[in-house]
């Protein structure tokens, strides 16, 4: 600790699912020079970030990024309000993040439907099918890719072609599978996909953006916003054709998800999605060798967290501080999870080595053995 109480010099395994630990690359990014960012320099990085961002998402010529200063959930806000004023949103729900969609949807007064399905529950392609030819009045569908509250990857590709067949739009949540998990704008369909600097590109929290077609970009400025700073429009029409922000930007994030993207393009989807992979199910096996038990069936789970009962006689809150005291950060179970689940991530740059230190201390830590 540092003579303030920061935790300078110490290095957390974080096993949350964002922030995530970062290269020595990123970290030294931060560094790059004071910029305005109403200058030509800043232009152009921002121009480089939005085409990477592109690229990583699987876009092609027709397809562009709007980058906000901003978490996850801005870039999903702002993204939720592509809906019009005419039109209604499906919002497919078996986690938090869909239920979060659903009020999202609400806050913006955009005329919504939930299908809740249950925390951890697959979703059924037929059953979005439905409740799209019931009512033509749902423009658009949301969906969460990777659900994090309990680690199950929905089929996003499957539901984009059923909203194609009824000729609807998607907004998929990518936050947490974008860079790793098998998902492409292009390949699968996709109209708007949302996306963070953190997670699975490695980068540093707190920018966000939204992968579209330059047309749907472009539609947006026929209509009234729903936001003054989340308004997709405005930032589209400033980043693409006046070459600066709308706002001002957080300058040393940008620097720092360029280089976290020329490391996730280098690398590649399939490449980093297989490296989590296998720590993934290094992780598992020990965990089930531990007779910990976890809930979302295999063929059902992300890559990148897994979700975990608690044993009995173990609360999270002693769990947590015994492995933080031993350098692993773990995460607490949302809602209907919370109080009987932790969770795990295998997201971000970690290695085998930090899996089996893991294991080794969750070991102990189990009830038999003394926690602190």
């Amino acid at each position: 600790m540092s003579a303030h109480g920061s935790p300078v010099g110490r290095r957390w395994v974080l096993m949350n699912p964002g922030p995530v630990n970062t290269s020595e690359e990123v970290r030294a990014a931060l560094g790059g020079p004071d910029l305005c960012h109403r200058e030509p320099e800043f232009t152009s990085l921002m121009s480089r970030v939005r085409h990477k961002a592109t690229a990583v998402c699987g876009g092609n010529a027709e397809h562009t990024a709007v980058v906000l200063t901003g978490s996850g959930t801005a870039a999903l806000e702002a993204a939720v309000g592509v809906v019009p004023d005419t039109g209604g949103l499906l919002v497919v729900d078996n986690g938090h993040y869909g239920r979060r969609l659903y009020e999202i949807a609400t806050l913006l007064g955009i005329r919504c439907v939930r299908l809740e399905l249950g925390w951890g529950t697959p979703i059924e392609p037929d059953l979005v099918d439905r409740a799209l030819a019931v009512d033509p009045g749902l423009t658009h569908v949301a969906v969460v890719h990777h659900e994090t509250s309990t680690g199950m990857l929905n089929d996003v590709a499957a539901l984009a072609a059923v909203a194609r067949r009824h000729g609807r739009r998607i907004v998929v949540d990518a936050i947490s599978s974008v860079g790793a998990e098998p998902v492409d704008i292009a390949r699968d369909g996709i109209d708007w996909l949302v996306g963070t600097a953190n997670k699975c590109l490695e980068g540093m929290p707190g920018l966000s953006f939204v992968c579209a077609a330059h047309t749907d970009f472009a539609e947006l400025r026929r209509r009234a916003p729903r936001s003054y700073y989340l308004d997709l429009g405005r930032h589209y029409q400033a980043q693409e054709h006046a070459g600066a922000p709308a706002f001002t930007p957080s300058v040393p994030l940008f620097y720092a998800f360029e280089t976290a993207l020329d490391l996730a393009l280098a690398e590649g989807t399939v490449t980093r999605g297989a490296r989590y992979l296998r720590l993934a199910d290094r992780l598992r096996a020990g965990l089930s060798a531990l007779g910990l038990r976890m809930p979302v069936h295999p063929r059902h789970r992300a890559i990148a967290l897994t979700a975990v009962e608690l044993p009995e006689g173990l609360t999270f809150e002693r769990l947590h501080r015994a492995l933080k005291d031993e350098g692993f950060v773990v995460y607490a179970a949302q809602e209907q999870f919370a109080g009987g689940f932790f969770r795990l991530s295998t997201m971000g740059a970690m290695d085998e080595k930090d899996i089996d230190s893991f294991l080794a201390v969750l070991a102990r830590l189990l009830p038999g053995q003394e926690v602190r």
